[in-house]
């Protein structure tokens, strides 16, 4: 199944922006997570990102999956340290994680290939 996570991501970033309207001291609250989680400190934000790309394919959540591949990508991530998190991935998920990491792996080259584009 191949899906377009640039589009997927961009769609529900619409979305996302009302329930940030409709729970403005709960999004805040989020996002200033976000920001204390990512700030590089002992790891840097790409093995973060990477962490985080992990994380959502082990829970099986397309949306972060999207979100986090192209975080990746951003960071400067590789395909080759995609593919190493995505083992990791896969030993701590199991059977499932194994379908989900060939979608991170998917979306990742998508986001790799609109940011050289």
């Amino acid at each position: 199944m191949h899906k377009n996570w640039p589009e997927m991501t961009s769609q529900l970033s619409v979305a996302l922006r009302e329930v940030r309207t409709g729970t403005p001291d709960v999004m805040k609250g989020f996002s200033a997570l976000a920001r204390a989680a990512l700030e590089p400190k002992a790891l840097d934000t790409k093995t973060k990102e990477l962490i985080a790309l992990a994380i959502s394919v082990a829970t099986r959540c397309d949306a972060c999956v999207g979100f986090h591949a192209e975080a990746a990508v951003k960071q400067g991530a590789t395909r080759d340290e995609v593919m190493e998190t995505m083992g990791m991935a896969i030993y701590m998920g199991a059977g499932p994680s194994v379908m989900y990491a060939a979608q991170a792996v998917e979306a990742f080259d998508q986001f790799t290939a609109k940011a050289t584009s």
